[in-house]
């Protein structure tokens, strides 16, 4: 970034992309549940990175100006698909269902019993209901592993913060997957695979019962 910075090293910027496009790419699908569209503002990131080269401060981590970036489009994206929303319920009918087929598409479906898709399907639906300050922390810390003082850094918020918004968003996740945790066969998958007190050991930010893995996805 030093390169690119001072010297407009175009093989140092193509470098980064390479590097971090992967990434990037993920947060922005998820954070719109629009595939296409994620990838469009992937390199509208990349794009933004390289104009403001001459903002960024090497005193900061590289990855946290980048992931801050992403989100700030990802944020407006989804602030302007609101608006679209609010004005066309059959647009917005639309897209739930798009959404819904994006978030479900990596998913190996066809070695999977109908059960397991079901719930899968559930997972990817509650997450892109939630509110996108609690669904940036999920997709953060699940999907991109960050640390929640990862998270604090490139939210700009302290790391408390990021644990009361995750406790919020696990909260509302449960609440949205009622009906799969009260299904009888679900709660029987779901306690043969999880320890007495229905959280997994040694994963930090867990402890949204019965779906971790499938969040982990």
């Amino acid at each position: 970034m030093w390169r690119v910075q001072t010297q407009d090293d175009e093989r140092a910027f193509a470098h980064l992309v390479r590097r971090w496009e992967g990434p990037i790419q993920r947060l922005c699908v998820r954070m719109t549940a629009d595939e296409h569209r994620g990838q469009d503002l992937a390199q509208e990131t990349f794009s933004r990175v390289f104009a403001k080269r001459k903002d960024y401060r090497p005193s900061g981590k590289f990855s946290t100006w980048l992931w801050r970036i992403a989100l700030n489009l990802c944020y407006d994206e989804l602030r302007r698909r609101q608006r679209r929303e609010e004005s066309s319920l059959d647009q917005m009918s639309a897209e739930a269902g798009v959404a819904l087929e994006v978030l479900v598409a990596s998913e190996p479906a066809p070695d999977r019993s109908l059960l397991e898709q079901e719930r899968s399907e559930l997972v990817r639906n509650a997450l892109r209901q939630l509110p996108e300050v609690y669904r940036t922390v999920l997709v953060l810390r699940h999907y991109e592993n960050l640390k929640f003082r990862e998270i604090a850094a490139v939210l700009d918020v302290p790391e408390g913060t990021v644990k009361s918004r995750m406790a919020e968003a696990l909260t509302q996740m449960s609440r949205l997957l009622r009906p799969v945790l009260a299904d009888p066969r679900a709660r029987a998958d779901r306690d043969h695979s999880l320890p007495a007190d229905g959280r997994r050991a040694g994963n930090e930010g867990a402890g949204l019962p019965g779906i971790q893995s499938q969040l982990l996805v």
